[in-house]
């Protein structure tokens, strides 16, 4: 196999689109590559965009710099079949960020000019107003006059729920704190009990629906991200049952043979000393 010319010389944005044209290359490029589309590589940026928030989670920086890459790789794909179909081109993305990060930062950028500096500093509250207002009149030019319109269908449930919540709450459709949020859930929980007592399938998945929507709700009244959270929480069971898994097999045993009881007291154990 070739190896690849080592240089001094490091490559820049535009050695990076030169790469993506040639792997697109029809007659030169990448058989893998040359063969995607806007759809089929969805999952892999999605993939990339867990990978990168993981690699922060764990503040492994290096590899995050390198998943960033990765990040920014798939971007420069999708330029790429842009402006193969004449639909838009790097250039364009740059200039439509560029035109939005002004408009959206009149607290910055002075006439929305990017040298351009106001000298009075804005809050925090008079930024999150003002930041509302304007993605509230770009909805409006969109035709997208509700406050709900334009929340991504294909995102995640848990940060969609998140999201629908937050914007619900600009109008003051919200729960006053925390504790009305938990009576809520508290009601949930009762419907779910109810459910399953009635053995109803169709009541019971409903409940359950609204139990974890509440759940965000309380999330997000205590100043906490759902994904976050259930992130590490998981994190947290994984490491924990894999702890109970070498436990075992230091024993020459398997889980599977172990009764409920014997299971509950080797978690109570693990978790003990992963406090």
């Amino acid at each position: 196999m070739a190896r690849i010319k080592e240089s001094i010389v490091a490559y820049q944005l535009a050695d990076l689109l030169r790469v993506m044209e040639r792997l697109r290359d029809p007659e030169t490029g990448c058989p893998w590559d040359v063969r995607q589309d806007f759809r089929s590589i969805v999952p892999s940026t999605l993939e990339e965009c867990y990978e990168l928030a993981q690699a922060i989670e764990h503040e492994d920086y290096p590899h995050v710099a390198e998943e960033l890459g990765d990040v920014l790789f798939q971007v420069v794909f999708y330029a790429q079949l842009g402006r193969e179909q004449e639909l838009f081109d790097f250039d364009g993305i740059v200039d439509g960020l560029v035109r939005k990060l002004l408009r959206r930062h009149p607290h910055v950028f002075l006439d929305g000019e990017i040298e351009g500096v106001v000298t009075e500093r804005a809050s925090v509250e008079d930024v999150k107003h003002s930041w509302e207002a304007i993605k509230q009149d770009e909805r409006h030019e969109k035709s997208l006059s509700g406050i709900l319109a334009d929340v991504p269908v294909a995102l995640p449930a848990l940060p969609r729920a998140q999201k629908l919540q937050k914007r619900a709450a600009r109008v003051k459709f919200d729960w006053p704190d925390p504790q009305a949020v938990l009576a809520k859930l508290e009601e949930e929980i009762a419907e779910l009990r109810a459910a399953l007592a009635a053995d109803n399938a169709a009541a019971i998945a409903e409940e359950m629906g609204d139990i974890l929507f509440t759940g965000v709700n309380l999330a997000r009244k205590l100043g906490l991200d759902a994904e976050s959270g259930l992130r590490h929480a998981s994190a947290k069971f994984e490491r924990r049952f894999t702890a109970m898994e070498g436990r075992v097999a230091a024993c020459g045993e398997h889980l599977a043979d172990y009764t409920p009881q014997q299971l509950d007291a080797l978690w109570e154990s693990v978790k003990a000393q992963d406090s």
